[in-house]
């Protein structure tokens, strides 16, 4: 994500379900107001957290982000660190005109073979 957050590169490769995902459907304000620094942050962050499996993200006007995680209490867990708490009173205060946030578990989870996105 801190390379490039125009769009992801790759997507996140997941174990069998089930598994959680966490999806923040948003709508910024204008202009940056520390917003992508705190992205970055937040990035590297959450791939310290136990439990976390990646995350992917898209879109210009209404942007999606989706964070996977082995199971509800690891996502839990990373609602309640201290950094992420201020990033998220800062999305609610300062970088969104409009929000959902949705926690839902996976049990399907398909595509192509891995040896065909090579």
């Amino acid at each position: 994500m801190h390379e490039d957050l125009e769009a992801p590169a790759r997507i996140v490769r997941t174990p069998e379900p089930p598994y959680t995902a966490v999806i923040l459907t948003s709508v910024r304000t204008d202009g940056d107001q520390g917003y992508l620094a705190m992205a970055v942050e937040m990035d590297l962050l959450a791939r310290e957290q136990p439990g976390y499996l990646g995350i992917e993200w898209a879109g210009e006007g209404v942007q999606i982000t989706v964070s996977y995680w082995q199971d509800e209490v690891s996502a839990r867990s990373w609602k309640q660190v201290a950094r992420h708490l201020v990033a998220q009173r800062l999305g609610r205060e300062v970088w969104f005109r409009d929000y959902r946030v949705r926690v839902a578990t996976v049990v399907r989870d398909y595509g192509p073979q891995e040896s065909s996105l090579s």
